[in-house]
């Protein structure tokens, strides 16, 4: 399978990309739905929300009132932390359980609205990101969702910068013109790229490069340095360094622990999207974004 990352900030329109990859075949894990099972009543998650925000984050029926947990939650950055400290494992744990019963050849979604604040971009084969600006996420949450204007300020603000999307997009849909046209979009993404890049990393096989989808590269520095921190995230402790060689090229280098450790980085490195090529050189599945990885022995 390949998993993929998807995110944008609030009011950015995940939700039309995420419908039309799941109408399209996509196995998705959406984080919001997972947060909102593990505070249902009755839980573990909601006794410690109650526990360290009070009771009147409670409704009438027992049930959490989330308007009030926002109240209180987004105010500073100790609250939002606290909140993270509640709920993040058991998100996580829940998203565990629902990848492990995926199928192998599954192109898995992972609606995730705060991955890059997380800095989870590197476990994913590829990330999309939905951008609007800010001004537009703005009115959408005021008159679409009734959220109060300073409480959508204030959640914009808490989220991660267009500059920080962009270090770790692997693709960027830009949600300025109206819902067809960004359902459009994300269909020549599933077709053009994530199928393609799928049937490769189950093949071993490296992608023959999409000039058009290159050229849609979201960051102007290129793609090296993600490419770099997912090459980390592939290798772990097997690896001594992971190296740029020639950024235009995207060409980088692995250097392995030991021989044992190199031995190991093929399988893994297979199945995290870069095809061996010839004895100690791997070349990325990804249609859209071509690397050449090398591994060599400390």
């Amino acid at each position: 399978m390949i998993r993929l990352g998807l995110t944008g900030g609030i009011g950015a329109g995940k939700s039309t990309v995420a419908k039309t990859f799941v109408e399209r075949g996509a196995y998705i894990i959406d984080a919001d739905k997972i947060a909102r099972e593990v505070v249902e009543p009755g839980t573990e998650g909601l006794e410690k929300l109650v526990e360290a925000f009070g009771s009147d984050i409670l409704s009438a029926d027992g049930s959490l009132d989330r308007p009030a947990l926002a109240a209180k939650a987004f105010v500073d950055e100790e609250s939002r932390k606290k909140l993270n400290a509640i709920t993040h494992p058991l998100i996580g744990a829940r998203t565990q359980e629902l990848l492990e019963a995926a199928p192998e050849d599954a192109i898995v979604v992972q609606d995730i609205p705060l991955l890059v604040e997380n800095h989870t971009a590197p476990f994913f084969h590829l990330v999309v990101i939905v951008h609007a600006d800010e001004d537009v996420r703005l009115h959408r949450l005021t008159t679409m969702r009734g959220v109060d204007e300073a409480d959508a300020r204030a959640r914009i603000a808490a989220q991660a910068t267009e500059e920080q999307r962009r270090a770790v997009a692997d693709v960027w849909l830009d949600n300025s013109g109206t819902p067809e046209e960004l359902a459009a979009a994300a269909a020549e993404v599933w077709d053009r790229r994530l199928v393609p890049f799928e049937a490769n990393v189950r093949a071993r096989r490296a992608a023959e490069p999409d000039p058009e989808l290159v050229a849609l590269e979201p960051n102007p520095d290129g793609p090296s340095a993600r490419i770099v921190n997912r090459l980390w995230a592939i290798a772990g402790e097997r690896a001594a360094a992971v190296e740029v060689v020639d950024a235009e090229k995207v060409q980088l280098r692995i250097v392995a622990r030991d021989g044992a450790a190199a031995e190991q980085l093929t399988d893994l490195l297979a199945v995290g999207g870069f095809a061996p090529a010839e004895p100690g050189v791997y070349r990325s599945c990804d249609p859209g974004r071509p690397a050449t990885v090398v591994v060599e022995t400390a």
